[in-house]
């Protein structure tokens, strides 16, 4: 009898996919009494022949693709909604789960028809770490994250799942989260239900394309106001904002020729980006490339996420700072 079922979005990464595909291998929970949803988020001939040749198929596994992409929140809805266990798992295709996982959330769950579960994840770093690696680590201090949680399907069912507007991975586990508190579903924290997440390789820049995810922060707010700012962000990003300004004064003052004015506008702006640089590399790597790298995106990212923001402002009718 199927009692759990673990439901992985995916979207061609076969190489770390296998790599939990193996780790949930190795659970202690007998394979007959979980299986495992492989939900490709689109098409993806890649995976599913990973899946086919993989050398260990002892696994209860269905791999789902879904016909277009929608986001990992599509694809978890897609999975949990064909699943058969009452209590769902959610994890990433990027961690290892611990052997004991399964059976620590089973251990919790009393059987009750509502109840949501959080788990521990731990991030393992290099003594000098990347800011991405550093930024992934923050994923050991949230509430809540689908990375490492389960919930019974008749709560999932009760909150209408995961809202799939939130079409990248960011803040749809926030969104899930909240739900589950406004419905006053319980949730309880299970530190035995462990999954270990490293950093995966992240292309130079990288930090710079995630502020696009900035833009469901606003969907988040217009949905959750009070929740938001009481675990999200109680005040806006006040550097960005004046690293922002600054430089577009100091553009406007050269313009129309008011060089003291501009002169000012300017050293405000390379102050607080330089110290906005210096805090980003006060506990990472400082490697030539690295410095290099939050040199460069540290003057790009507040013009970015402030764009994204108000983007996002804008697409979903709300504003807040």
């Amino acid at each position: 009898m199927i009692r759990v079922s673990v439901v992985i979005p995916t979207y061609r990464r076969p190489d770390l996919l296998l790599k939990c595909i193996g780790a949930l291998c190795e659970q202690t929970l007998p394979k007959d009494q979980f299986e495992v949803i492989v939900v490709s988020d689109g098409p993806d001939s890649v995976t599913e022949q990973a899946l086919e040749t993989r050398p260990d198929t002892s696994l209860n596994l269905h791999f789902l693709p879904m016909l277009k992409k929608g986001g990992p929140a599509a694809a978890r809805n897609f999975g949990w909604q064909h699943a058969q266990g009452k209590l769902i798992a959610f994890t990433d295709d990027d961690t290892l789960p611990d052997s004991n996982w399964l059976t620590a959330y089973l251990q919790a769950w009393q059987g009750q028809t509502l109840a949501a579960f959080t788990g521990k994840v731990i991030v393992p770093l290099p003594p000098h770490p990347t800011d991405f690696a550093l930024n992934t680590a923050g994923l050991e201090k949230a509430d809540f994250v689908t990375a490492n949680c389960a919930c019974t399907q008749v709560a999932l069912k009760l909150i209408d799942g995961f809202d799939e507007r939130f079409a990248m991975a960011w803040r749809e586990d926030s969104d899930l989260h909240f739900k589950i508190m406004q419905a006053g579903i319980p949730l309880s924290k299970v530190a035995e239900a462990v999954i270990v997440h490293p950093v995966r390789q992240a292309a130079w820049g990288v930090s710079i394309r995630e502020q696009k995810k900035t833009l469901f922060n606003a969907l988040l707010f217009k949905k959750f106001p009070e929740l938001y700012q009481q675990q999200i962000q109680a005040k806006p990003p006040v550097t960005y904002y004046v690293i922002v300004i600054a430089l577009l004064l100091a553009v406007v003052a050269l313009v129309l020729q008011h060089a003291i004015i501009a002169l000012m506008a300017f050293a405000v702006w390379l102050l607080f980006t330089l110290q906005f640089t210096l805090k980003r590399l006060a506990h990472t790597s400082h490697a030539f490339s690295h410095v290099s790298e939050m040199l460069y995106t540290s003057a790009v990212i507040p013009f970015a996420s402030v764009y994204w923001h108000f983007y996002g402002c804008y697409k979903y009718g709300v504003w807040f700072g």
